[in-house]
């Protein structure tokens, strides 16, 4: 398993999202992704749940949103 980090703060809506997708669409099964953003993408956590996607997500100490996905 390996892990992919893709860092999105400071870029403007849909950005984060189209990069997300990307990135998604790219991971192989069984492997992570780990986003980092500027605020909690409610959309696209429940794109995730949709399509089966395991996550986590946390706000960090410093204010960033870390969120984790694992492709199924």
């Amino acid at each position: 398993m390996s892990a992919v980090v893709v860092d999105v703060r400071g870029l403007e809506p849909p950005e984060p999202f189209e990069r997300a997708m990307e990135a998604l669409t790219a991971l192989p099964a069984g492997d992570e992704l780990t986003l980092l953003l500027d605020r909690m993408p409610y959309p696209l956590l429940r794109l995730l749940d949709r399509d089966g996607y395991r996550h986590e997500d946390a706000v960090r100490d410093d204010g960033v949103v870390e969120i984790r996905i694992t492709r199924p």
